[in-house]
């Protein structure tokens, strides 16, 4: 039992503007070094550690940090063993500045868009209600406001909001969706019963998880997602879009919405946009574009005819912290028609929502979004425009959608490797197949691109992907580090090359053996 004295010289020292001061400068010093030494390579890029046999001593390692002593310290004190805390995560972690990351769709962002987060996570900027964050509700819609002129939307005509990340933004652009397809939905429930038709998603065949996972949880059940057919370049094929609505219009289907992509995940297709508006609004459908990788295209001159129709969406997603560059999680949620953000939920929260000052509803987020405690999400964003202006996020887009149309010539002049697509933006799937491979079966070629990349990430110098295509394995880049450049492409392929040989060896000791 701790006296009260004690109890406040803690507190006193935990919010320490000094303590703040020393951490501060050691971190920036720690941060610098470190981006140093990552983004020339200087390490492994993925510190990998085998969950199962290294999760003990990594847990080891975590809980010897967690300090239970509560002595108090002096600032000096506080921040050598913040430099020690910092140094830990900086040496343990996933390093997405080094070049030859090419994984996921998670950037390696611009970091002082970092240090502007910081001062919204160091004073707790929150925006469930405008009176708990006013200066973060403005620089939330001034960016919203920004990248709608992007899409051509007049002021006051549309509704953007931001929220924690693309799958929320789905689900919630989704249950609007559902709320004006289905008007009485929200008190009454789906409530459909072994007689009646159920109602239906049509979605992109290669579509982000997100959308069944939004049809489950909306009560549509997701058996209640309808594959939309692909033409050759794995797009939405419209033609084919316009009979299945008409076959569903047929039987009796509410239709939710149309769900087209740009891009997909898989390959980096980019539906044709402008022909799916044509097709839904002949039958009048919802259209929901899941544009959380391909949104920023609008950005770039040279690219931003990918996103042609993208205006034309009723509801839309937009990912800063994918092709923006800035630090997770920073989605925006876009509706053509601003009513449609209120469709969301009904709900009252008297001891949230005032209602003797009804006109900051429109300024009160919590009333449109899942989250009622909200983060200042586009504080990162915003300081990246105020310093560098669009032209850093279009260089961002140009200079990535090169390495990848870089990547797939340097495959198609490789006779051991086969891209599977030619990429339309920085997503390239390709097969590694050595001429021991030649004559093998389509499943044991992708069980080996499994094996290979299993073998690459390990070993700390690449990491990189896997995917199925058809059902079969395929090595997945997406070149989301600007830093990348054609030499490290050279490096990649080399690696891929060479525990290739490696994995094959093996395979053949193994037999020999028996």
């Amino acid at each position: 039992m701790h006296s009260l004295n004690e109890s406040l010289n803690r507190i006193i020292a935990a919010y320490s503007a000094e303590s703040l001061r020393e951490a501060g400068n050691r971190m920036i010093s720690l941060l610098a070094n470190h981006m140093d030494s990552v983004q020339t390579s200087q390490g492994n890029v993925l510190n990998w550690a085998d969950p199962v046999d290294n999760i003990l001593e990594a847990k080891r390692i975590a809980d010897g940090f967690i300090d239970l002593s509560g002595s108090n310290k002096p600032a000096e004190q506080i921040s050598k063993r913040f430099e020690q805390i910092v140094n830990e995560m900086l040496q343990r972690g996933h390093n997405l500045h080094d070049p030859r990351y090419v994984g996921h769709q998670v950037p390696a962002p611009v970091p002082l868009a970092g240090l502007f987060d910081a001062i919204g996570s160091v004073t707790n900027q929150v925006m469930a209600i405008y009176e708990m964050g006013p200066w973060s509700t403005a620089v939330e819609q001034a960016m919203c406001g920004k990248l709608a002129e992007y899409l051509g939307w007049k002021p006051g005509s549309f509704a953007g909001l931001v929220t924690h990340g693309g799958s929320l933004a789905n689900l919630n652009g989704l249950l609007v969706a559902r709320n004006v397809t289905m008007p009485n939905c929200w008190e009454d429930g789906v409530g459909t019963t072994a007689s009646e038709v159920p109602p239906v998603l049509v979605v992109h065949s290669d579509a982000h998880y997100s959308i069944a996972r939004s049809a489950g949880i909306l009560g549509l059940g997701t058996k209640q997602v309808v594959k939309a057919d692909l033409d050759s370049r794995r797009r939405m094929d419209s033609r084919r879009l316009d009979q299945t609505l008409s076959e569903l219009k047929q039987k009796g289907h509410p239709i939710i919405a149309v769900v087209a992509c740009a891009c997909s995940t898989p390959i980096g297709s980019f539906d044709p946009l402008n022909d799916i508006a044509d097709v839904c609004e002949k039958h009048s459908v919802w259209m929901h574009v899941d544009a959380a990788h391909g949104g920023s295209t609008l950005l770039s001159q040279q690219h931003r005819g990918l996103v042609a129709g993208l205006e034309r969406a009723d509801s839309l997603v937009w990912d800063a912290h994918k092709m923006m560059f800035v630090p997770a999680l920073c989605a925006f949620l876009f509706f053509k028609k601003h009513r449609h953000s209120y469709e969301a939920f009904r709900q009252n929260a008297p001891y949230l929502f005032d209602p003797s000052a009804p006109g900051l509803a429109e300024f009160d987020v919590g009333l449109r979004t899942f989250e009622c405690t909200k983060r200042a999400a586009t504080y990162g964003l915003w300081g990246l425009w105020s310093l560098f202006g669009p032209g850093l996020f279009e260089d961002l887009v140009d200079v990535t959608f090169e390495l990848g149309k870089t990547l797939y010539e340097k495959l198609k002049q490789a006779a051991d490797f086969m891209p599977l697509h030619e990429p339309e933006c920085n997503i390239v799937t390709f097969r590694h197949i050595p001429n021991e491979l030649a004559t093998k079966s389509l499943e044991e070629i992708g069980e080996f691109q499994r094996q290979l990349r299993r073998c690459v990430i390990e070993s700390g110098e690449f990491y990189l992907v896997a995917t199925n295509l058809e059902g079969i394995g395929a090595l997945r880049v997406t070149l989301i580090n600007p830093l990348t450049t054609p030499d490290h492409l050279e490096l990649l392929l080399e690696a891929l090359r060479r525990h290739g040989r490696k994995i094959l060896l093996e395979q053949k000791q193994r037999i020999s053996d028996t």
